[in-house]
């Protein structure tokens, strides 16, 4: 093993470990390099990839497959290369709906240096479905076969409540399921209040992931880890807020012809004091 697998298996043990802790942790999403290192410096143990922001940041609609595996993992890697905290994945549906396919998209994720990922079980056929509990497990299990081989932490996704399908038994079912076939982690995005939150940490023997900032109610870390959640994530919330700033100033500058926004902006010095500050050899190339 070479020195990046090694420093890979390294921070996948650390991220592993850190579901062990007994309270939820707060796992934010940047979609680039720099949004990375900021959230790094401002204390957070570690990251997650977003495909939304990564999507977004380059021109193209999430949740549409306009956004390929390559340019998945290129975002992540250079996530990853920005910063020394482990770094999980969105890993969409697995890219395709052969379990082989899925294995795959885990051995390449940790290849770039990923110490976890998640794999969904929306089928992204055009009825924005699901797929049958019993083939989303065997999806699962072959991700999970590639993840052990490689020291990768797999977070198993039930699209449920993403989908218009908002039945918390049937939820359960799945991450039961998921957990069953070796899921490290279980994750069931917009659970619609915090007695679903709290229903599903009861009935699952696994660790499970929330997601706050996507849609009402939200509500707060003590609240979360009082329920039992073992990670917090944020999804594509911190680039919309982003977006949502730069929206602002221009709305400003359209509409009232002032540049007002720049008092709320980060100091430039503070910034790049954030930033990388390795001189290049050669800046031409």
């Amino acid at each position: 093993m070479g020195e990046n697998g090694e420093m890979q298996r390294a921070g996948s043990a650390r991220f592993q470990e850190m579901h062990k802790m007994g309270a939820g942790f707060v796992m934010p999403n940047p979609w680039d390099a720099g949004s990375a290192r900021i959230l790094e410096q401002m204390g957070f143990a570690a990251l997650a990839t977003t495909s939304a922001g990564c999507a977004v940041s380059a021109g193209y609609r999430d949740g549409v497959a306009a956004v390929s595996r390559a340019m998945i993992l290129e975002n992540a890697a250079a996530i990853v290369a920005a910063v020394d905290v482990p770094v999980s994945a969105d890993l969409e549906d697995g890219f395709g709906p052969a379990p082989e396919v899925c294995a795959e998209t885990v051995r390449l994720a940790a290849g770039v240096g990923l110490a976890g990922g998640s794999i969904e079980d929306v089928t992204g056929g055009p009825d924005g479905g699901v797929y049958e509990i019993a083939e989303a497990a065997d999806r699962v299990a072959a991700a999970v076969e590639a993840a052990q081989e490689v020291g990768f932490v797999l977070t198993a996704r039930s699209e449920n409540y993403l989908v218009g399908r908002p039945d918390l038994r049937d939820t359960i079912a799945r991450l039961q399921a998921y957990g069953e076939a070796g899921a490290d982690v279980l994750y069931a995005p917009a659970l619609p209040d915090l007695d679903a939150i709290r229903t599903v940490c009861a009935e699952v023997d696994k660790p499970v992931n929330v997601v706050m900032g996507l849609r009402a109610p939200l509500y707060s870390v003590t609240e979360l880890q009082e329920a039992g959640v073992a990670r917090i994530s944020v999804g594509g919330s911190m680039a919309r807020a982003a977006y949502g700033a730069l929206q602002r100033a221009a709305a400003e500058i359209l509409g009232q012809g002032s540049f007002g926004y720049a008092a709320e902006a980060m100091p430039g010095a503070e910034l790049m004091g954030m930033m990388r500050g390795d001189a290049l050899d050669k800046r031409d190339l």
